[in-house]
């Protein structure tokens, strides 16, 4: 018999098997997992999208999450996804414990210096720190890296507003010169935007550190496909939609990780990701519901990590009046925060779900307790709308992305805001997007009324201050120095010099009572965290920062 007769015959075989049993699994779709229908059953979901297929090898990692890459260029992306995948595959200056963001560590700096004024920083390499290709990391590619992030005025690169330089005094030295006194300069350090790239293999593929990188540096596609860092992995390939592959980097100079291949997985959909994780054809299921936990806690293959979230779910109404319409109107908006049923909100969300007072997360310095904000009061939402000259009710529609994140089904909650608002006088319809059409509607600020969410991009309560005019948020909403009040102008720049955490603390308070008050949001929900693993996993430690660092974990 010849080999490929062989072949055949077992293939033959192996899928009639598969076929008595009823459990016949096809390969993975080569249409984007994101185009898959929603399931409202978890016993949907089996048949919606067909079941993966198993593990390749036992030094191989998938993990099943719902994709929201825009990017994977450092300077330019802006996602979560990339924030797992950049702390694989490049360094950072500074980091943090693997489980924890109470402090900041050193990675490529090996120790830093600030001086008395809070403006200088100088961070001394490590000299053994090389790049995937084998060149060392030196003080040249940090001065590329931070002025290609500066200069190509992405999504983080508001991140770099308080730099003004960064020299390069020898190839061992790093030294950075703010503007003014940065109280969060060391964490947002951290976040993959500060990751150090290698210069010569950028520069190669297009990029530049110019000033005129915003429309000069075509390093984008190249990056999107490659990596060029230090990190413990590199990137072999990322195909939108579908799934990104990262391969142990061979010229890492600390401890090889143990796992030779990671793929990332996109299946949106909680319940096949939990279909997923039971059958074995998955390892870490990034997005369940607190919902799916109690049906796992019996299964000895698999383990849930739970936790309180660091993500924001609100709604927020455009401060234009020719794009926000009635949403400009902080009565209106005011509204909207008495016309929810937060109750009723935590109660979908599940798990260890709580309600922020305002845009800033429990946890974080100066936030107000969870469940401390405003009440329902159906009444006093429709006096408001009648103050606003809404009397007979307000047509609108609520944009919102058409996703799962963090065991969030959107769909699902914004029927909920839907109905919640309908309640109390408004009528409202619903215009969901796919993700990056979604994503691009909100951050060219033309939607008038949606329904997003907010992670922080670095461990501090400044991150919150991009919910203020001309802040990253706040520019979204058009919300400007030219069409706010003067008292919240004052108090966004005292909080961005501030340096003394108790002053800090009472500054954040007063934020907060500002937009329950007067703000365009109406923070919704702070999720729990349900995080599906295989029981023969080792090494998982959740950290808010990139969510999981893949080069920690075995099996």
């Amino acid at each position: 018999m010849t080999s490929r007769l062989r072949i055949l015959l077992s293939a033959l075989l192996i899928g009639i098997i598969l076929v008595v049993a009823g459990c016949a699994a096809p390969a993975a779709p080569s249409a984007p997992a994101a185009e898959a229908p929603q399931a409202a059953e978890e016993g949907q979901a089996a048949e919606a999208q067909p079941a993966q297929a198993m593990p390749e090898a036992s030094d191989t990692l998938i993990i099943a999450i719902a994709e929201d890459t825009a990017s994977l260029d450092p300077a330019r992306s802006f996602e979560t996804l990339p924030s797992i995948i950049h702390k694989a595959t490049y360094q950072t200056l500074v980091t943090f414990p693997p489980d924890s963001v109470e402090k900041v560590i050193p990675d490529l700096a090996t120790r830093w210096e600030i001086s008395d004024d809070g403006t200088v920083y100088t961070f001394t390499l490590d000299p053994d720190a090389v790049f995937s290709n084998g060149d060392p990391v030196t003080a040249s590619d940090v001065v590329f890296s931070f002025n290609r992030l500066k200069n190509i005025t992405g999504n983080p690169s508001f991140l770099a507003e308080t730099i003004a330089s960064v020299e390069a005094p020898d190839e061992g030295t790093v030294v950075l010169t703010l503007t003014q006194p940065d109280p969060a300069i060391l964490a947002k350090l951290v976040f993959g935007a500060f990751s150090v790239l290698n210069q010569a293999e950028v520069e190669a593929h297009g990029g530049t550190a110019g000033e005129d990188a915003a429309t000069a540096d075509t390093a984008e596609e190249w990056l999107n496909q490659n990596s060029a860092g230090s990190g413990p992995y590199v990137l072999e390939s990322w195909e939108p939609g579908v799934e990104t592959v990262l391969v142990r980097n061979e010229n890492y100079p600390g401890d090889p990780p143990a796992m030779a291949r990671v793929i990332f997985r996109n299946i949106p959909e909680a319940a096949t990701q939990k279909i997923q994780l039971e059958a074995g054809d998955i390892d870490i299921a990034m997005d369940l519901n607190a919902d799916q936990v109690a049906s796992l806690e019996g299964n000895p293959n698999v383990e849930v990590f739970q936790g309180l979230s660091d993500t924001l779910v609100f709604l927020k109404g455009n401060m234009d009046p020719e794009i926000g319409g009635p949403f400009s109107d902080p009565t209106v908006m005011a509204a909207v925060r008495y016309a929810l049923d937060y109750e009723g909100i935590r109660l979908l969300a599940g798990g260890q779900s709580v309600t922020p007072a305002s845009m800033l997360p429990v946890g974080f310095l100066g936030a107000y307790p969870p469940n401390s904000g405003p009440s329902r009061d159906v009444e006093k939402a429709k006096a408001l709308l009648a103050e606003a000259g809404y009397g007979d009710g307000l047509e609108a529609e609520l944009a919102y992305p058409d996703f799962t994140f963090a065991g969030i089904n959107f769909g699902t909650f914004a029927q909920k805001v839907q109905a919640d608002l309908n309640e109390a006088g408004f009528n409202i319809t619903l215009a969901p997007a796919e993700i990056q059409v979604a994503l691009e509607a909100y951050r060219q600020g033309t939607e008038p009324f949606g329904l997003w969410l907010w992670l922080p991009d670095y461990r501090d309560s400044l991150d919150y201050v991009e919910f203020l005019p001309d802040g990253v948020v706040g520019k979204r909403l058009n919300w400007t120095s030219e069409n706010a009040d003067p008292e919240i102008l004052a108090l966004r720049d005292q909080l961005k010099v501030e340096t003394d955490d108790a002053i800090r603390e009472q500054l954040f308070r007063q934020m907060q009572d500002y937009l329950m008050e007067k703000g365009p949001y109406a923070p919704l929900v702070q999720p729990g965290l349900q995080i599906g693993l295989n029981a023969q996993l080792q090494g998982f430690v959740y950290n808010p920062q990139w969510r999981v660092d893949v080069s920690l974990l075995s099996k």
